[in-house]
């Protein structure tokens, strides 16, 4: 078996505490960097992590479970938000506020376009608009093959 898969990079994900859930965040903060992509599938995404990661790391500033969201914003790239317990030096910040309905999805990204469908849908269903939708992929490719379980959490700002 490759050795990436063996190795637990991502923890296994629990979906239940965030499907179908209404999630409330106040000023959580996120390491902010860009992520450069072809219609949407990331080219970097490995490289910008792990610069990232090292960072955090070295700043003391990981947590346990990172919640990594991204904002699709470009069929050409996107921006993409690591938890942090505090302030990265020579990282860009950001803070997230707000509510939002989170739905859980599982299977191949290719559904993607389903799921947002989805996504809109279900917040329609709870008579709220859909703003900002922000992706977790809750596990890297490696995991989720070595899980069985592709899971992302749909998050829309409402």
């Amino acid at each position: 078996m490759n050795a990436i898969v063996d190795e637990q990079c991502c923890p296994r994900f629990d979906p239940a505490p965030w499907d179908e859930k209404e999630i409330q965040w106040q000023g959580k903060r996120f390491v902010k960097d860009r992520v450069t992509s072809f219609l949407h599938i990331p080219l970097n995404f490995g490289a910008v992590m792990k610069r990232n990661m090292t960072r955090i790391e070295a700043a003391g500033a990981a947590i346990g479970q990172n919640v990594i969201l991204s904002d699709e914003n470009s069929l050409w790239g996107a921006d993409v938000f690591i938890e942090v317990a505090k302030d990265v030096p020579g990282a860009n910040m950001a803070t997230i506020s707000g509510s939002f309905l989170c739905k859980v999805f599982e299977g191949p990204y290719k559904n993607m376009r389903r799921w947002i469908a989805e996504m809109r849908d279900f917040v329609r269903s709870k008579g709220k608009e859909t703003g900002k939708l922000y992706f977790f992929y809750t596990t890297c490719p490696a995991c989720a093959k070595k899980y069985g379980r592709n899971y992302v959490a749909i998050l829309a700002q409402i």
